[in-house]
């Protein structure tokens, strides 16, 4: 018999919540169908989350449970692929295994998918944000310049927590980037999809991951990898800069000389050579950005590594 429904539940150092989502995912999903299972990535935590995923394995024999270990740390992306891989749900939910995002809500995105078979995915998007101040305003500004300057659109308030069908999932897989940026992809691959509110809640323990450096990373990632924007950036400045350089001469040209114009014209060139060099070396550095990620992208290696994969046998 087929599984309906797969939670992927990506897992970094969440040696107490683990249970917790286990014992919770389990009420949600037996009120819906008896049909599901649940795809742990332990993302080479470094607590005691491998034990006791592998504790949970071992101790339900009746739940269909995977857990994938990797090898090392690859990054929540990595988790997310290697959870849709090894996936065999007609739907799959991705969510955390915080307790923030609530089993209840990918019970409800199902049955949503359930009543309308025209929709093929279902995004939930947080009714309560608690970011406040500087960090707010950064994620609106991020979504504000992606969407305009890439191919995708990309709903400011989606998050990585949906139900996708069997299709969508497909399509994801197929898709061979090394650099992923789920929020893209889920925009790329396109199919219909339905926003739905959820509230937030706080986490069951622990701290949350990511921090503003991680989250400025990942942005230039996500922009990096639906634009090429940044590298027409050095063609119109430098532009600007030779119509900057032409007024300066015409300028000077028709200043009078006075006593001090050298010292004058001498600070002056000064700081336009600061300024130009500034800019160019912007200008290599934004290439060596993308040159990097080809660079990467070519060596063909694996998103991720596993070192053990427990599964239960199919039917």
């Amino acid at each position: 018999m087929s599984v309906k429904h797969s939670l992927v539940v990506p897992c970094y150092n969440e040696q107490d919540n683990v249970a917790l989502f286990f014992d919770a995912a389990c009420r949600a999903m037996e009120g819906y169908t008896h049909s599901f299972e649940l795809v742990f990535v332990n993302d080479g935590s470094k607590d005691d989350t491998a034990d006791r995923l592998n504790a949970l394995y071992a101790a339900h024999p009746e739940i269909k449970i995977t857990v994938v270990h990797f090898a090392r740390n690859f990054g929540k992306e990595a988790a997310i692929l290697a959870g849709l891989t090894h996936a065999r749900g007609n739907y799959v939910t991705v969510i955390d295994g915080d307790m923030q995002q609530p089993p209840e809500k990918a019970v409800e995105m199902g049955r949503f998918l359930d009543e309308h078979p025209d929709i093929d995915a279902v995004a939930a998007f947080p009714a309560n944000r608690r970011e406040k101040g500087f960090m707010r305003w950064c994620k609106r500004k991020f979504y504000k310049v992606i969407n305009r300057v890439s191919d995708v659109t990309l709903v400011e308030e989606a998050s990585d927590f949906r139900t996708l069908r069997r299709k969508v999932v497909d399509a994801l897989l197929r898709l061979p980037e090394y650099h992923r940026f789920s929020k893209g992809l889920f925009s790329f691959v396109g199919f219909r999809t339905h926003a739905l509110p959820y509230d937030v809640a706080e986490r069951a323990t622990g701290t949350t991951k990511w921090n503003f450096f991680k989250l400025l990373r990942y942005a230039f990632d996500g922009i990096m990898a639906y634009t090429d924007m940044p590298l027409k950036l050095p063609l119109w400045l430098g532009g600007f800069m030779s119509v900057v350089g032409a007024i300066g001469l015409i300028a000077a040209g028709i200043v009078k000389l006075c006593d001090n114009f050298a010292v004058v014209m001498g600070w002056a060139l000064a700081a336009l050579i600061m300024l130009v060099g500034g800019l160019i070396l912007v200008s290599v550095g934004v290439m060596g950005a993308y040159i990097g990620k080809i660079h990467t992208q070519v060596k063909n290696r694996p998103v991720f590594i596993t070192r053990d994969v427990y599964s239960y046998p199919e039917d």
